[in-house]
């Protein structure tokens, strides 16, 4: 794949629209599941974002994250989070080499293009901290020095929104890291009957269709898909309205206004388009949004969600069109 994100080459945006269809059939072979789903993180890794999977054991989060990095062509690490998980378990530490008596690094799984953190709130906060400087800074530091981590990098988190015992609720910080929080339920009836079926037929490993600098010229084209004012604004207004809402305690940060906007540039060049529509940003509020909201004690208590605000939001807060200006 050749591509230039120097100008809007409408011919550039129609290979990424099919890139992206590739993709998504591709992943689709061997996870059985939402295709919003694989569009929504094929998106992220694209708005150099984050992703937060939350769904109940079983649901195949694993094998989507799996099957996600071997058709980005990107190299892929798991860490299974437990209670007594280090940071250094993470990043990686230094060790003495007998050979010539000198310190060399042995890396941590953090040294991949797309890491897999899964049952992140079962680690403690210290633990989970050691992926915050790798998720905003694409960098780790291991005693006193920086190292680069290898682009794109991307990080897949899952956990198990039942559990209550044994696990750390993230805190509010680092939610705010994940770009999206995508959640992932029980299959439809047709989908499980598919997966039963397919159980003693494997559908083999998946095939490769990109490569780490075709992730990145597609980044490079994202930034080029031309943002209006008035979607700037429509934005702004929805980020003002989760911030005011009277059962906020924390509305959603500038940070989310931006992702929001990243993403919505993504999802329109896999869409086949040059330009952000408002329905880009309305179907995006939802895993962009919510889990960033932090909610006053009365409105747990009357049973609102942050779903909820952020659906008041789309009702109350309109899209004004050019001409209406």
């Amino acid at each position: 794949m050749t591509m230039s994100a120097s100008a809007l080459d409408p011919n550039l945006v129609t290979r990424a629209a099919e890139i992206g269809r590739g993709v998504l059939e591709e992943v689709q072979r061997v996870y059985i599941g939402p295709a919003e789903t694989v569009q929504i993180l094929f998106a992220t890794l694209l708005a150099r974002g984050h992703a937060l999977l939350e769904g109940v054991p079983g649901v195949a989060k694993t094998t989507l994250v799996k099957t996600f990095a071997r058709v980005m062509g990107c190299t892929f690490k798991r860490v299974q989070f437990t209670p007594d998980l280090l940071p250094s378990d993470i990043t990686g530490t230094y060790v003495l080499n007998l050979r010539d008596n000198t310190f060399v690094l042995r890396r941590g799984p953090i040294f991949s293009q797309v890491v897999l953190g899964d049952e992140i709130n079962r680690a403690p906060a210290k633990t989970q901290s050691a992926l915050l400087e790798a998720m905003a800074e694409g960098q780790v530091t291991i005693e006193a020095e920086t190292h680069r981590l290898e682009a794109p990098f991307m990080v897949l988190a899952t956990q198990n929104p039942v559990e209550q015992e044994g696990v750390y609720l993230l805190p509010e910080a680092q939610l705010d890291r994940f770009m999206v929080k995508v959640l992932i339920g029980y299959p439809t009836e047709d989908d499980e009957r598919r997966l039963l079926q397919r159980h003693s037929r494997p559908q083999g490993e998946p095939r490769t269709l990109l490569g780490p600098a075709d992730v990145l010229k597609l980044r490079e084209l994202c930034d080029t898909i031309h943002v209006a004012d008035e979607i700037s604004d429509y934005v702004l207004g929805l980020a003002r309205f989760t911030r005011t809402h009277r059962h906020a305690y924390l509305g959603v940060s500038p940070r989310a206004a931006l992702n929001l906007v990243s993403l919505a540039r993504a999802r329109a060049l896999l869409a086949g388009r040059s330009y952000v529509l408002p329905d880009d940003i309305k179907q995006l509020c939802y895993p962009v949004l919510t889990h960033r909201i932090l909610l006053t004690p009365d409105a747990e208590l009357e049973g609102v969600t942050p779903t909820a605000v952020v659906g008041e939001g789309l009702e109350a807060v309109r899209y004004v069109p050019p001409q209406g200006r």
